[in-house]
């Protein structure tokens, strides 16, 4: 096999309500069955209307719905798409001072209209990527990755085939699309003026007829659930402090319980195992408690969790619940809930709550 990478060269500068399709059609006039597209998503976002003049900071915060990490300036974020990158992907570059260019609403879509665009125009059956530039963790650098796509399936699943030693394949999942996009970066690049190149010679364009629109990039975006990384370390332990106020809404009861759970898998199994926490909901069970601990802040807790144990304790008991007790407080700022543990009252040594309590709820500050 050999594999080609073109650069598509004089494609101007592109204008809101201009034709990608024709645009590309025009200026690769060799486009051949089995080509694909790598078509640079500002391009695309331009073309969409999505450069805007607003401030880059201001830009980042609207394209935003989950911040990851964060180091002075930096802000690596979840966006509405699912994408996880800095700034939101958020571009001032190669556009006029004041403006900014932000992702396309639906990448997907965008690049199913050039597709089929350019069958309808030149008669091609072609696939298209649509690529922006992200970081990786744990490298220096960026590449480009996909973040559209039409006419490919963006993932190449060979689990369970066999390597030539006779291994079968448990985890091999080839992202074939982020691949794609990075090979024509290296003829586009950042400076050269090149927004669109072409891939040829491989063999992974689908046929013009099969539909393709249940089968976008969505499929190479990790699911936060199962990303073990999904937030920031320094954000966390900055996020672990003790609440000083809550706003008294209401709390999601299972992202708390998913916190105990959390926390009790990254324990010590010895450590729990007379070591008990009880999550309570009940508005009046929860003014009850906070009668008894005599603390401002849980009259405000939308959820109280009260750590317990089954037997007396030894000072390695008690050793291993504060221990244990911090796990649930550092689960909780993962969840994003705020928590503060309130001790009872000296006075109150007798008191039905002798490892105090952990407050729950959303952030007054």
């Amino acid at each position: 096999m050999m594999l080609e990478i073109l650069a598509v060269h004089g494609i101007p500068e592109v204008l809101p309500g201009d034709d990608l399709a024709t645009l590309i059609a025009t200026h690769a006039p060799g486009l051949r069955d089995g080509d694909v597209i790598v078509v640079t998503s500002k391009i695309v976002s331009k073309a969409e209307g999505q450069q805007l003049d607003v401030e880059r900071e201001a830009a980042i915060d609207a394209q935003t719905v989950r911040v990851v990490a964060r180091r002075g300036d930096t802000r690596i974020v979840q966006t509405r798409h699912g994408f996880v990158m800095a700034a939101a992907g958020v571009d001032a570059s190669n556009v006029t001072k004041g403006s900014v260019v932000v992702l396309p609403v639906d990448s997907d879509a965008s690049a199913r209209r050039i597709r089929t665009g350019l069958r309808d125009r030149i008669g091609v059956n072609v696939g298209v990527v649509v690529s922006d530039t992200f970081g990786r963790p744990w490298r220096v650098g960026v590449t480009d990755v996909a973040i559209g796509v039409a006419g490919i399936t963006p993932l190449d699943d060979l689990r369970g085939t066999v390597d030539p030693y006779g291994n079968e394949l448990q985890v091999t999942l080839t992202c074939t699309v982020d691949e794609i996009a990075a090979a024509a970066d290296l003829v586009k690049g950042k400076l050269n003026g090149v927004p669109v190149a072409i891939v040829r010679g491989l063999a992974v364009v689908q046929a013009a007829t099969e539909s393709l629109a249940d089968k976008g990039i969505s499929q190479v975006v990790r699911n936060a659930d199962d990303d073990m990384f999904s937030l920031g370390t320094r954000d966390v332990l900055r996020a672990r402090v003790d609440a000083t106020r809550f706003t008294g809404d209401a709390v999601d009861v299972e992202r708390v319980r998913r916190a105990v759970e959390t926390a009790a898998i990254a324990a010590h199994p010895q450590d729990w195992q007379r070591l008990r926490f009880e999550i309570v909901e009940s508005p009046e069970a929860r003014a009850l408690i906070a009668a008894a601990v005599d603390d401002q802040i849980v009259t405000t807790a939308g959820v109280l969790v009260v750590p317990y144990l089954l037997d007396e304790p030894t000072q390695t008991d008690l050793l291993a619940t504060g221990a244990g007790i911090e796990n649930v407080l550092v689960s909780l700022a993962v969840e994003q809930l705020a928590a503060r543990w309130v001790w009872p009252a000296e006075s109150d040594a007798s008191t039905s709550y002798p490892l105090g309590v952990i407050a729950v709820g959303q952030p007054a500050t």
